[in-house]
């Protein structure tokens, strides 16, 4: 048998999968409740979206638990994948090994505007901030949605960001919202997604939320399954995306781990990108951000880390699949579009 006909047995099944349970992923450990980052207690998450012609972008933040992370904060590691980026505060975490402050995400341009509303609203709860105190490190991610938005237009603002922060809940939308509004993902539609996985024998979660924005159509892989060159060949006018763009990864684990162990972690997110068809090309900023919502406790052993690093790559690939999933087609800036998965799945089952 050709390897053609492994692949059209494989795509058969995973189309026959999605028109029967309208799912495509078979998770390789045990999920939390709501197989996602807020299934770590206290963790939340919100949103501010702009939706308006060529303005398809937004801010979504994310919510440690804790009250004062500023003097309490929250160990913490990182990973550069590949350093096509325009972070703020991530060289200062990476040195330290401390989350500081909730995590803001949203476009390129952005990031200044998303730094000076943290140090404004950081100033306002801790006064003595620069003032005798020292000064706080915002953790600002981004990736560049300039396909679908008119990203010169710098329509993002100080108050979208505070919206974002206070509107933050443990239940939250995914898909083309928030930050993930003008995302694209393996030439169709990008956005937030996430996912959870749990340990029963070290009693611990790890959750994963990223902001999908990469991939080349003819390489996406679902659930081991290569059905990318399927789709394009299906729908050829879809305009082509490179493996660039970038994805950010949070990663956050309710167990007491130190910073070196965290970004051993973070790292793993890579398994899970190159598992759905990644190679981190030239111009991608791939960034995952690990940490733990335990300040003290008993420090897992190397040894023991093994289940988590499997689990990071695994929540990772599903955390994209689960962007896609829920992203609705996008039209935009200068009338480009991007599909949502769902809807072209649909469209490959009904052939």
């Amino acid at each position: 048998m050709h390897s053609d006909d492994f692949s059209a047995q494989g795509i058969s099944a995973l189309l026959s999968r999605w028109q029967q349970q309208r799912q495509i992923f078979t998770p390789r450990f045990p999920t939390g409740v709501s197989n996602s980052l807020a299934d770590i207690a206290g963790i939340r998450v919100g949103h501010s979206t702009l939706a308006s012609g060529a303005i398809q972008t937004g801010v979504t933040a994310i919510v440690p638990p804790g009250e004062d992370l500023y003097h309490h904060p929250l160990p913490c590691g990182a990973a550069v994948l590949n350093g096509f980026a325009k972070p703020i505060g991530l060289i200062q975490l990476m040195e330290l090994g401390e989350l500081q402050s909730p995590i803001l995400l949203s476009n390129t341009f952005a990031v200044g505007t998303l730094f000076n509303a943290m140090v404004r609203q950081s100033c306002i709860d801790f006064p003595q901030i620069g003032r005798g105190g020292a000064t706080i490190n915002p953790l600002v991610l981004e990736c560049n949605d300039a396909y679908l938005n008119d990203i010169q237009a710098m329509a993002v603002s100080e108050q979208h960001a505070l919206t974002a922060l206070a509107t933050a809940a443990p239940t939250f939308a995914r898909g083309s919202v928030g930050a993930g509004r003008g995302m694209s993902c393996f030439g169709l539609k990008g956005g937030i997604g996430s996912a959870s996985r749990r340990h029963a024998e070290l009693d611990l979660q790890l959750g994963v939320l990223v902001l999908a924005n990469f991939g080349v159509l003819t390489q996406l892989t679902l659930d081991g399954v290569r059905i990318g060159a399927e789709i394009a060949d299906v729908l050829p006018e879809l305009a082509p995306q490179v493996d660039a763009g970038s994805i950010i990864i949070i990663m956050a684990c309710d167990g007491y781990l130190d910073s070196r162990q965290l970004t051993r972690i973070a790292r793993r997110a890579g398994a899970g990108l190159g598992r759905l068809g990644s190679y981190w090309g030239h111009g991608s900023g791939d960034i995952a951000v690990a940490f733990s919502t335990c300040h003290q406790g008993t420090l897992l052993a190397d040894e023991q880390l093994e289940p988590l690093l499997a689990m990071a790559a695994d929540a990772t690939e599903q955390a994209v699949v689960d962007a896609m999933l829920a992203a609705e087609t996008v039209v935009g800036f200068q009338q480009h579009y991007r599909l949502g998965l769902a809807g072209v799945l649909d469209k490959l089952a009904s052939r």
